[in-house]
């Protein structure tokens, strides 16, 4: 079993252009096995936004949320892990949403196993 430590960005202030559309930050490769260890989002705009993280689970065909209507103040940023681990499965998804058009960027930590 190999596994990679990985970085991975989603830029939703060039990318996120729909609000209150979710967008897919992450999704975990075919035969592949991820481990967020860590997470944050960063508010780019200069006033609040409310955020919300959902989990696709292909096994189960579901999206739930994770984290709901998170209010970000005017350009801070969100540490979602605080030590513990999020297991997706392959094809799992990470998706946010945000209130507001090109307001958030997102740095996902992980390790795939493969």
């Amino acid at each position: 079993m190999a596994n990679a430590l990985l970085s991975k960005t989603y830029s939703g202030g060039d990318n996120y252009t729909t609000a209150l559309s979710d967008a897919s930050v992450y999704t975990a490769p075919a035969n592949t096995t991820s481990i967020i260890i860590g997470f944050t989002i960063s508010n780019l705009t200069t006033g609040f936004i409310s955020t919300t993280v959902k989990v696709y689970d292909s096994d189960a065909n579901q999206t739930v949320h994770f984290l709901k209507d998170i209010i970000l103040d005017t350009g801070s940023t969100l540490e979602i892990m605080g030590g513990n681990k999020m297991i997706l499965n392959a094809n799992d998804s990470i998706l946010i949403s945000s209130d507001s058009s090109y307001s958030f960027d997102t740095v996902l930590s992980l390790v795939e196993q493969t």
